[in-house]
């Protein structure tokens, strides 16, 4: 084969080999747009998104309050319930129709209203209820604010917590504590007599917090 004809073939093949790149360059689907980095689609490093729970929490999940605080011994711990950090049945004491129970719910930083905000609400919860007697004191470090209130229950229920039943000779006792992420609130509600049994225990309870 003489040189030329080399050199003609050489220049054909390149062509083709071209024309062939080209042809499969052409034909390949577009590839759809890259999704935004997370900082620039207004999330958090992680897979996070401002105001919303983690990806690995999921929703509903009861929020860290960063406190701990003594669980008394007649108490009983119940199942987890919506929007609450525990619910605590209190056993009911001679006499009375049933058993207390005590909430405690966290609501995550500057969440759940101000301190009187709060106490008035309860106190909103009693029909013609006898005087409230309020406090505040410093435990661990930590205010704590605490409000007692006998009467009628308007006992709250469902999405609206609209009254559902009235309940006579009923007490609340209820209990704000200032921790480090936000304020956690305690409210102990039963029978008259139930509740008084129990007061000192709630008292305990409320002086056992502390930081985690």
């Amino acid at each position: 084969m003489s040189q030329r004809t080399i050199v003609i073939v050489l220049i054909v093949a390149v062509a083709i080999l071209g024309v062939a790149l080209w042809f499969k360059q052409t034909m390949q689907p577009a590839q759809p747009p890259q999704a935004a980095a997370p900082e620039a689609a207004g999330e958090m490093p992680g897979g996070e998104t401002p105001g919303m729970p983690p990806q690995d929490t999921p929703a509903g999940e009861a929020l860290d309050p960063g406190i701990a605080w003594q669980v008394p011994a007649r108490w009983v711990a119940q199942g987890e319930r919506p929007m609450r950090v525990a619910t605590y049945s209190v056993p009911k004491a001679a006499g009375d129709p049933e058993d207390g129970e005590c909430a405690v719910f966290y609501f995550g930083p500057n969440q759940g209203g101000g301190i009187d905000d709060n106490i008035d609400r309860w106190i909103g919860q009693f029909d013609k209820p006898d005087a409230p007697v309020r406090s505040k004191t410093t435990v661990n470090g930590m205010e704590v604010s605490r409000v007692a209130v006998d009467g009628t229950y308007l006992a709250p229920g469902g999405m609206n917590m609209a009254p559902t039943a009235e309940k006579k000779n009923y007490r609340l006792l209820g209990g704000i504590v200032a921790g480090p992420g936000g304020y956690v609130f305690y409210k102990f509600t039963g029978p008259r007599k139930t509740v008084a049994r129990a007061t000192k225990e709630f008292d305990a309870m409320l002086a056992s917090a502390k930081q985690r």
